[in-house]
């Protein structure tokens, strides 16, 4: 990083390319992800109504746009601008791109906000894709339907039930172990079991919004007991 502390003005180049290509290449897959359903609509005959499609949008909406709210918020004080970019295009977001963006910055010391740990989690993200892809082609792609008939369908219906749990659970154990910060753990924690053992059987109707109701408490919370005193001052270069 010697050069970019001698040459600050490198980095906002970085930026300013960033803030350029990221919301084109963002359009550019929006449109291509928009063709395939657009020509269904359009040139087929399957006589869908717009009625029908809003219909179903809302019933996607509700599950999930909440999380198109809260993710971008909570995601980019850890990733920074161009890393965004990069993880909301190539998804797998909170199991595969943050814990990678994480590791990496606590490996070379990055504190999460600076110049330093944007890079990291930058650098990170596209190792994280490329390890993935190439997986997905050796595992999935070549080795794939051979793997599957070596594997008794007993132990398959096992990982199907279990793999996500799996996952997240080691994804928690890893972002515990990384961030280091016993305060903000235990009450995310505390939150977490009141909203998810006694506000939603109770409520059932938040069961959409109990991600997002964690989240905001959380963060609540956390500023509100936060030690008053000042924090030591962070370089933005290192």
């Amino acid at each position: 990083m010697s050069t970019l502390t001698k040459q600050p003005s490198d980095f906002t180049a970085f930026e300013k390319a960033t803030s350029r290509w990221g919301p084109i290449t963002m359009l550019i897959g929006l449109v291509l992800s928009l063709l395939g359903p657009g020509y269904l609509i359009f040139f087929t005959d399957l006589q869908l109504s717009f009625g029908q499609i809003g219909a179903a949008y809302a019933a996607v909406a509700s599950a999930f746009l909440v999380f198109a709210i809260v993710e971008p918020l909570t995601y980019f004080p850890i990733l920074g601008q161009a890393a965004m970019y990069q993880a909301f295009m190539i998804g797998n977001i909170s199991n595969k791109l943050l814990p990678a963006a994480v590791v990496a910055q606590d490996t070379i010391d990055a504190q999460p906000g600076t110049k330093k740990g944007d890079l990291a989690a930058t650098t990170a993200i596209s190792g994280a894709a490329m390890v993935h892809l190439l997986s997905l082609l050796i595992f999935v792609g070549f080795l794939g339907t051979w793997l599957l008939n070596f594997v008794p369908e007993n132990i398959l219906e096992v990982v199907r039930l279990y793999i996500l749990p799996a996952i997240l659970g080691a994804v928690i154990v890893q972002a515990i172990t990384t961030v280091k910060q016993p305060r903000i753990i235990v009450i995310a924690l505390a939150i977490s079991l009141v909203i998810g053992l006694i506000v939603v059987p109770l409520v059932p109707v938040l069961a959409g919004f109990a991600t997002a109701i964690c989240v905001a408490l959380t963060i609540i919370v956390a500023w509100l007991s936060r030690s008053k005193n000042p924090p030591k001052a962070v370089s933005h270069i290192a």
